[in-house]
């Protein structure tokens, strides 16, 4: 899935509202959790794609064609996408009375459970450190041919439909804002990857 729409069904699952003041403190920590855990499989791709083109200078065509299969990047899914990983992350927490860090673990969980499914070409090595073994879906989140329209509808529709409880769920102007902006970088990339990657 799109990183907005991870952010979005963390928010939905994980995200309450807190009291006002310090009452509210340990809630707003789990909240920024969920988001932070939602974020986490996707940040190395964000760096490592952030250095390459604005510090090696490689297009997007190079980025996703040759950069994505390299050991370093690679290297770094193993780790960042690692279910055993962010398991043991979760349990840990859980066993050292840690819910904030539980939350992070829960939607990291989240994150890679629908990642899993709707993966192809660039589907991760999810089960490292136990095996390398990657599963490469018959279905791509983006990929038109294998089914990306489909999914991008359904995805869409999902976003929008847990956008409108998560609005109900919070009523403060900061968090509609993010609610609202969260919804419209869900919708940018069918605009914008086809303007970066250029035709063809």
């Amino acid at each position: 899935m799109n990183t907005p729409a991870h952010l979005i069904f963390a928010a939905a699952a994980f995200a309450r509202p807190a009291a006002p003041g310090p009452a509210g403190a340990a809630t707003r920590r789990r909240n920024l959790a969920a988001l932070a855990g939602g974020l986490a499989p996707d940040l190395g791709l964000f760096v490592l794609v952030a250095w390459a083109r604005f510090v090696q200078g490689h297009d997007l065509p190079r980025i996703f064609g040759q950069d994505y299969g390299s050991p370093l990047w690679q290297a770094v899914f193993r780790i960042d996408n690692s279910i055993p990983l962010w398991a043991a992350l979760g349990a840990a927490a859980l066993w050292l009375g840690r819910p904030a860090l539980a939350v992070l673990a829960g939607a990291a969980l989240l994150h890679l459970a629908f990642d899993l499914p709707l993966h192809h070409s660039d589907a991760r090595p999810h089960f490292w450190p136990l095996v390398e073994w990657v599963f490469r879906s018959p279905i791509s989140y983006w990929n038109p041919a294998r089914h990306g329209g489909t999914v991008a509808l359904v995805e869409g529709t999902m976003c929008l439909a847990l956008a409108v409880v998560l609005w109900r769920r919070f009523e403060g102007r900061w968090a509609r804002a993010a609610i609202a902006a969260a919804l419209a970088a869900e919708a940018a990339p069918t605009v914008i990857w086809p303007w970066l990657l250029g035709p063809g």
